[in-house]
């Protein structure tokens, strides 16, 4: 772990202040903050150190509030899922016993590198500064006292420094597209279509059908694939199974995650209805048939009332919701589309270790003591994974959690705190308004060997 840096700022020097900000970059790995001042409160310390990181919505007169030890486990998670390195702690010399022994543990679960930026004009400030220091367990110092090394210690100021959130993303608006099955689609697209709309349309069903076509290549044949058995030798019975003897796809929660990866970075139903086709296109070229719902875009779900996390949204979700348990949950709105009953049965260990899919094992949430069926499967995009990851930590950090326990407990409680949620985020959630009832489209997707008196 590296030493404290206490650098000792006799003159109160603006130049170091000023030195300090211009040094700091999140996005870097660097941090500094200025405690709020006339407070010795550790749970403004721990929001002043979530503002510093760019979280800072809890300024708001109407945001939520956290609890002191609440606070302090979003800094650590948000500080190990984002890698800050470095913090810069400007006028240490007014921090309490308390407030040291604070940043002391924030240092000791984190590694990070903290500097200490303190006016001591005098020996006795600089003696009792010392004196809590040493209280605090923080004695590893490596002291600087004069104005031209403190800058140099500093460093210059940080190079591409960018404020503000990303610009948005421009994407291409498809027509409504023809509702024809998979055999005629792409023909049909043709003649309907202008040249331009044409084009990016089987943009998206070319990738679609690359996309299934490299996705089966890494899997086994259906008929290869074992069927496990319960502790009497008995195969359990999915209601969901087709007989092996039909050629069904046996790993339908691989299908159904292959599904989800597939539309959930899609910005419109149409873009999806593209993807699925080129994808059920691609299957077939292996003798396989993919069923997906006819009613597909008036469904809910991946690709349809699902919105991509582009840089700008997660730039909203980490700007606008400091808690990682609402920055998770709103971001799981997005990336599932799915109905907040049924996200509400997340649980921690639903989400794998690398944050890459989310499982929902409905029937033995409501079905207690029958055997579960498929699970509903999600993909978690590559900008939602850390606010997962952050998730995670900060929910396994809570005393008595184990990993049966909801992952989003407490999130979509009442309708008042999730309408707060929502507009905290300042994003569309479509999943919310959208009239779905039946279950999420890529669930009730199938995939069969087709018979060879049909291969073409």
């Amino acid at each position: 772990m590296p030493p404290v840096w206490l650098l000792l700022d006799a003159g109160d020097d603006h130049a170091i202040h000023h030195a300090a900000h211009q040094r700091a970059h999140p996005e870097d790995g660097r941090i500094t903050t200025d405690p709020t001042p006339h407070t010795n409160s550790l749970a403004y310390l721990a929001l002043d150190l979530l503002r510093a990181m760019g979280r800072d919505s809890f300024a708001r007169p109407d945001a939520e509030r956290m609890a002191t030890d609440a606070a302090w486990r979003a800094v650590t998670c948000w500080t190990l899922t984002t890698r800050i390195r470095e913090a810069t702690v400007l006028r240490a010399h007014r921090l309490t016993p308390e407030r040291l022994e604070r940043l002391a543990t924030w240092r000791a679960e984190t590694g990070i590198r903290l500097v200490l930026v303190a006016h001591t004009p005098t020996e006795a400030a600089e003696l009792r500064l010392r004196t809590r220091l040493a209280a605090a367990r923080l004695t590893d110092l490596r002291t600087i006292s004069d104005t031209a090394s403190i800058l140099d210690a500093i460093g210059p100021p940080a190079p591409g420094r960018c404020p503000g959130p990303p610009p948005s993303d421009h994407v291409h608006r498809l027509p409504n597209l023809p509702r024809t099955d998979v055999a005629a689609f792409r023909e049909e697209c043709k003649r309907r279509l202008n040249e331009a709309d044409f084009a990016h349309t089987d943009g998206q069903y070319q990738a679609g059908y690359a996309a299934a076509r490299t996705w089966l290549t890494r899997r086994p044949a259906p008929s290869a694939a074992p069927r496990t058995k319960d502790a009497k030798g008995a195969v359990p019975q999915d209601k969901d199974a087709v007989p092996e003897s039909s050629g069904h796809w046996p790993d339908l929660e691989g299908l159904r995650l292959f599904l989800a990866r597939l539309t959930v970075s899609s910005p419109s139903p149409q873009h999806t209805l593209a993807r699925v086709r080129g994808a059920q296109r691609g299957f077939l070229s292996r003798h396989l048939q993919l069923d997906v719902p006819d009613d597909l875009i008036e469904r809910g779900g991946p690709g349809i009332t699902t919105v991509p996390i582009t840089p700008r949204r997660a730039h909203a979700l980490a700007t606008h919701l400091p808690n990682p348990l609402r920055a998770a949950a709103a971001a799981a709105l997005l990336f599932t589309g799915t109905d907040q009953s049924l996200l509400a049965m997340t649980q921690i260990a639903s989400v794998d270790e690398h944050a890459t899919r989310l499982a929902i094992d409905r029937d033995s949430r409501i079905y207690i003591g029958t055997p579960p069926g498929p699970r509903h499967m999600y993909a978690i995009p590559p900008r939602a994974r850390p606010l997962l990851t952050a998730a995670l930590a900060f929910r396994r950090r809570t005393p008595r959690t184990t990993d049966h326990l909801g992952l989003f407990a407490g999130c979509f409680g009442t309708p008042v705190r999730f309408d707060n949620l929502i507009r905290d985020a300042g994003l569309d959630f479509p999943a919310v308004t959208h009239p779905h009832p039946a279950q999420d489209w890529h669930t009730a997707a199938r995939c069969r060997h087709l018979p060879a008196a049909l291969r073409g």
